[in-house]
């Protein structure tokens, strides 16, 4: 089994895991409702996807 020879420092470590850091989603603006979704799906709260009703909502 192989053994490393030296010890890896912890800025080298770190520098190897910076690519491992969590990204955010990106989010757009519901033109109907103006809730924040992302972008390229139905709005889960009004139902509505690039002006036409996808999904029927009841009126609360």
């Amino acid at each position: 089994m192989a053994v490393p020879f030296h010890r890896v420092s912890k800025t080298r470590k770190r520098m190897r895991r910076s690519h491992n850091a969590l990204t955010q989603v990106g989010t757009s603006k519901c033109p109907n409702c103006g809730e924040a979704i992302r972008p390229h799906r139905v709005c889960p709260k009004c139902g509505f996807y690039k002006g036409k009703e996808e999904i029927k909502k009841d009126a609360e």
